[in-house]
């Protein structure tokens, strides 16, 4: 969780070992090694926050705190929403399933592009909240914007035919209703960490399930 720092690094290093793990165990099924990426990824990321969080506290440069800022902007708003949904198109047997999923890997490069263009264009910020940290972007239609950005994941998520994906796919959802309802200004830290902590769980579940390596 993005709490603080401290819990930013915590769950970090602990996604970032489980996502390593897990590639190291997909044994040759090309097709499951971007999704063993995602929880690397999504680890990583909050390892980045990790120095947002310091450089706004002071620990360290206000410089560096805010190359940290965009480099956790950019995988949030240009990566992710490509990443994912391409990641569960790669695991899906069959064409039919594949073409099914083709609309939310389209709709997120086009999502991605739309807020990497809000991002260059700016104005960027970030701010210390109790208990998260709020990113500031002036987005054009962000409302909008961040409505396709949770249909590219979440759908790609919940029409997939592996049942426990498509149940992360339901805690996505009903997790992005809770922290719309409670802040939007915490949105991107607050939902990133879930994400890396629940991709982490899936993480765990396909390498242990044997679904990695049967």
């Amino acid at each position: 969780m993005c709490f603080s720092a401290e819990a930013d690094a915590v769950t970090g290093i602990f996604v970032s070992a489980v996502g390593i793990d897990v590639c190291l165990h997909v044994r040759g099924r090309r097709s499951h090694l971007l999704l063993a990426s995602v929880p690397v990824v999504l680890g990583a990321h909050q390892l980045v926050e990790v120095f947002v969080w310091w450089g706004l506290q002071g620990h360290l440069s206000a410089h560096l705190g805010r190359v940290a800022m965009w480099i956790y902007l950019g995988v949030a708003f240009v990566v992710l929403p490509v990443l994912v949904p391409l990641a569960v198109l790669a695991i899906e047997p069959t064409a039919v399933r594949r073409w099914r999923m083709a609309p939310f890997v389209a709709l997120g490069v086009v999502v991605s592009c739309l807020l990497g263009v809000g991002l260059l264009r700016g104005p960027v910020g970030v701010r210390l909240q109790p208990w998260h940290l709020a990113y500031d972007v002036n987005l054009r239609h962000g409302f909008t914007i961040t409505g396709l950005y949770v249909v590219a994941i979440c759908g790609a998520l919940l029409v997939s035919g592996f049942r426990h994906i498509a149940m992360y796919g339901i805690g996505n959802i009903v997790v992005v209703a809770v922290l719309a309802t409670l802040t939007m200004s915490g949105f991107a830290s607050l939902w990133c960490a879930y994400a890396a902590a629940s991709a982490g769980a899936i993480a765990l579940h396909t390498r242990y399930s044997g679904a990695m390596v049967e």
